[in-house]
C-alpha cells in the first residue's frame, strides 16, 4: 500500500544536462521521489551519480533541464525572479565543506544574519536576539565567538555556524549535501546528534545526501539508492538494509565496512566503473555491470514496482521477489 499523505516536496522526472563542448553529459535523468513532512530521506550513492546535482537543482543553484519540483504545492522549477527568491526561504542547503561555504570577510554573528538582512526582516535588538539564539542552540557561545571570523574556527564549529545560518529563516526543508563527509568521526557524531535535535524543535524536514550507509542508516526514514543519474530503489531505511531488492542496492551494502572483526565478509564484489553519462547504457543503466543482466535489460528500462509496502525498485528481476531468473546472456556494454 503506497503512502496517502500529501508530500512536502514532491519530484516528479527532474533531469539536469549539461553541455560541454559539443558532448551532453546527463547527471540527472528522470529521477521521482517524495519526501513528506516531518521526514528525513537519505540519498546514497557512488561518487558521481547524480546526488549532489538533484539537491542543488532542488534548489536551482543549476538549472533543472525538465521536470517538475513541488514544495509545498509551489512548483518551484517554474518560478523566476523575486517570486523563485520568496519561495527559496522555505528550504535551505547545507554544504558539503563547512569553510569555504562560510564568507571570509564576515564575521560570525553576521553570517548568521545574512539572510535575516537580506530580507529585511528584524533590526537591531530583535536580529541580536536571533542571532544570539541560533548560535547558542548549535554550540556557539555568541559573547566569545560571535565577533570571530570563520578562518579561526574548525570543520565542525563552521558546520555549526552553517546550520544556524540555514535556520534563520525558519525553513520546511533542508537538503544537507554531504554535510559530515569532512569532519571527523566523533565531530560527525557530534553534528549528527545536533541536527536530530533542531529536527525535532524546529519541525524540519531533510533530504540527507551523504556516501556513507552506516550514517545514512541512522538518520534517515526511508533511504533512495541513485545509479548513474537515476534512483534503482526507494524505500524504507531498515526495509531496504535488511532486505535489498536492487542487485546494486545489496552490492553498495556489501562493499560498506563493518566496526566487527568478526562480521563475515562479502564473496560478491561490484567489477568495473560506472559507464560515462555522456554515453549511458541502454535499457537499465546498471546492466553492464550486473550478473543477471539480460538481453531484456538491454532493450528495455525498468519502471519502478513496489515489492513491499512503500518500497519500489526499478529493476526487472528484483531480488526479493520470486521469479524465475532467465539464464544471463552476453550483452554488449
Amino acid at each position: 500500500m503506497s503512502d496517502v499523505r500529501q508530500p512536502l516536496l514532491k519530484v516528479r522526472d527532474l533531469e539536469v544536462t549539461f553541455h560541454a563542448h559539443g558532448h551532453a553529459v546527463s547527471a540527472v535523468a528522470g529521477v521521482s521521489f517524495d519526501i513528506f513532512e516531518g521526514e528525513t530521506l537519505g540519498l546514497v550513492g557512488e561518487s558521481g551519480c547524480g546526488k549532489s546535482t538533484t539537491g542543488k537543482a532542488l534548489m536551482r543553484i543549476v538549472e533543472p533541464s525538465s521536470g517538475t519540483i513541488e514544495l509545498d504545492g509551489t512548483n518551484v522549477a517554474t518560478l523566476s525572479g523575486k517570486v523563485l527568491r520568496a519561495a527559496r526561504t522555505k528550504m535551505q542547503m547545507i554544504f558539503q565543506d563547512p569553510i569555504s561555504s562560510l564568507n571570509p570577510r564576515r564575521r560570525v554573528k553576521d553570517i548568521v544574519a545574512e539572510p535575516l538582512d537580506c530580507w529585511n526582516k528584524v533590526q537591531g535588538d530583535e536580529r541580536a536576539t536571533i542571532v544570539h539564539d541560533l548560535l547558542s542552540k548549535v554550540g556557539i557561545d555568541p559573547v566569545v565567538y560571535g565577533d570571530r571570523y570563520a578562518r579561526q574556527f574548525s570543520g565542525g564549529q563552521c558546520q555549526r555556524i552553517s546550520i544556524a545560518r540555514s535556520l534563520a529563516m525558519r525553513p520546511k526543508l533542508l537538503i544537507c549535501d554531504e554535510m559530515v563527509s569532512a569532519l571527523d568521526v566523533s565531530v560527525q557524531a557530534q553534528i549528527l546528534n545536533l541536527l536530530e535535535d533542531l529536527k525535532a524543535e524546529y519541525g524540519l524536514t531533510l533530504l540527507f545526501i551523504a556516501h556513507d550507509l552506516a550514517v545514512v542508516k541512522n538518520v534517515s526514514d526511508r533511504v533512495a539508492v541513485m545509479y548513474l543519474g537515476k534512483i534503482c530503489e526507494i524505500g524504507p531505511a531498515d526495509t531496504l538494509y535488511e532486505s535489498p531488492a536492487h542487485p546494486y542496492t545489496e552490492f553498495l551494502l556489501g562493499a560498506a565496512l563493518e566496526a566487527d572483526p568478526d562480521s563475515p565478509m562479502h564473496s560478491q564484489t561490484l567489477e568495473g566503473e560506472p559507464p560515462s553519462p555522456m554515453n549511458p547504457p541502454s535499457g537499465c543503466r546498471f546492466r553492464t555491470r550486473c550478473p543477471k543482466a539480460t538481453q531484456k535489460c538491454a532493450d528495455e528500462e525498468p519502471l519502478p514496482q513496489e515489492v513491499a509496502p512503500n518500497h519500489l525498485v526499478s529493476c526487472h528481476y528484483p531480488l526479493t521477489i520470486t521469479h524465475k531468473t532467465p539464464t544471463p546472456t552476453a550483452v554488449d556494454g
